[in-house]
């Protein structure tokens, strides 16, 4: 059965949370994580070229460690959304999200009526395959189910307000790099443009009562977020974590020799 989800409660009472991105098919990756105390991971399906037995895959490795793993779907789509949840994500990030229509898609693929229209079965693995109850799985599932829209767009930066209104989102995601190409800044998150934009949508989403998240490249770039006020933090990734320890362990060796 679904498992209950401390981040969607930890979030509407101010707590914060840090996870980091999975861009690697073999669920040792996700124990590892889950071992090394991260809150949560998004499980990559926009920039790899997982399969849905991957992804449920990674989901199990998820369950046995307790750790909240989302799903960060290719796009909009509601067979995309469908599919991840039906195999237990814990959570659904749906990027470029760029009006209020778009967001309310979202919404209406995520959660069970009445707060949405996803579609039901209770044969799939979120409900145990059918041995859960069926009326006691829809409960869980839209309590425990966390929905993570974007703000990386230049269309969403005029509609935040709007999107921001929609009820069920719980968190609103910055994609500082899409931003960056959005304000004609291209590859350079740190623009003062980006920046400005930055600000702007942690300031409406606070607002607004909704948390913020965004990615950090370091604990030290996670600090400083966490202290303007972003509670969804996304620390790096397996990938590119392996890469810093690689990196940093020749550099040394090659210093030693």
């Amino acid at each position: 059965m679904i498992r209950t989800n401390p981040l969607r409660k930890g979030l509407k009472e101010g707590a914060s949370f840090v996870g980091t991105f999975v861009k690697m098919t073999d669920a040792s990756s996700v124990e590892i994580i889950a071992m090394s105390g991260f809150d949560f991971l998004i499980i990559d399906c926009e920039h790899t070229h997982f399969s849905k037995e991957t992804v449920e895959s990674l989901l199990r490795a998820a369950d046995i460690y307790g750790i909240v793993p989302i799903v960060r779907v290719r796009e909009n789509d509601r067979a995309q959304i469908l599919h991840a949840l039906d195999s237990g994500a814990l959570g659904i990030m749906v990027p470029e999200t760029s009006s209020r229509v778009a967001v309310e898609q979202v919404i209406d693929s995520t959660y069970y009526a009445p707060l949405g229209n996803r579609g039901f079965t209770a044969s799939n693995r979120a409900a145990g395959y059918g041995f859960a109850d069926a009326a006691a799985y829809v409960d869980m599932a839209n309590e425990n189910i966390m929905t993570i829209v974007y703000a990386e767009t230049a269309s969403a930066l005029d509609n935040l307000d709007e999107m921001l209104a929609v009820p069920g989102i719980d968190v609103m995601w910055i994609g500082p790099m899409d931003l960056s190409q959005a304000l004609g800044v291209t590859g350079q998150p740190k623009h003062p443009k980006v920046l400005a934009a930055v600000d702007q949508i942690i300031q409406a989403s606070r607002n607004a009562g909704i948390a913020v998240g965004t990615i950090a490249a370091d604990a030290q770039e996670a600090q400083q977020l966490l202290a303007k006020g972003v509670q969804f933090i996304g620390l790096s990734s397996d990938q590119a974590m392996i890469k810093y320890s690689a990196k940093h362990f020749m550099k040394a060796l090659k210093t030693d020799i």
